[in-house]
C-alpha cells in the first residue's frame, strides 16, 4: 500500500503544478484583455477576439484539471493480490514483446512516467486502449489491442 501512496502522491503533486502554472497563465491572459493592451488596429485585427478565445481554453483546461484532482484524491488504496481482477487503483504487470513493465490503471492522467522506488512505473488511464481491454482481467490473461492497424498481444503477469 505504500507504493499506491507514492503514486498517488506524485500524481496529485503533478495535477498541482499543473494547476499553478495554469492559474498563472490564466491571469496574465485575462490581464492582457482586460487592460486593453489588445486594442484593434483595425477590422480585421483579431488578437483581442483570440486571446478571449484563449482565456475560455484555459478556464476550461483548468475545470478540467480540477475535476481530475478530485478523481485522484478519491482514488483507492488497497492491496491486491494476483487473485484479483484488474480495476482502477492496480499495478499491473504486463508483458508485451517479452518486454515486462509495471503499470498504474488511473481514471485520469494517463501517460505520467513515475519513479516509484527506482523503478519506472506507467500511468495508463481507463480510456485508454490498453485501460480498455484490462479492466475485470486477471493474472495469466491474454489480450489484445490495436494499435495504428497493429494487433498486438498481451499478458498480465501480477496484480497488486
Amino acid at each position: 500500500m505504500r507504493m499506491k501512496a507514492e503514486i498517488k502522491k506524485q500524481l496529485l503533486e503533478k495535477n498541482q503544478k499543473e494547476l499553478n502554472s495554469l492559474k498563472e497563465t490564466l491571469k496574465t491572459s485575462e490581464n492582457l484583455v482586460q487592460k486593453g493592451d489588445l486594442k484593434s488596429d483595425g477590422k480585421y485585427d483579431t488578437r483581442a477576439t483570440e486571446a478571449n478565445y484563449l482565456a475560455d481554453g484555459l478556464r476550461q483546461r483548468l475545470n478540467d484539471l480540477e475535476h481530475e484532482r478530485l478523481l485522484l484524491e478519491d482514488l483507492p488504496l488497497r492491496d491486491l493480490t494476483s487473485k484479483d481482477e484488474v480495476c482502477i487503483g492496480a499495478m499491473v504487470k504486463i508483458e508485451h514483446n517479452h518486454q515486462k513493465r509495471w503499470y498504474y490503471i488511473s481514471p485520469t492522467s494517463g501517460g505520467s512516467l513515475l519513479n516509484i522506488e527506482g523503478e519506472a512505473l506507467m500511468v495508463i488511464s481507463v480510456f485508454s486502449p490498453i485501460g480498455r481491454e484490462i479492466l475485470d482481467l486477471t493474472q495469466n490473461d491474454e489480450f489484445e489491442v490495436e494499435i495504428n492497424d497493429q494487433t498486438r498481444l498481451y499478458k498480465i503477469l501480477d496484480i497488486k
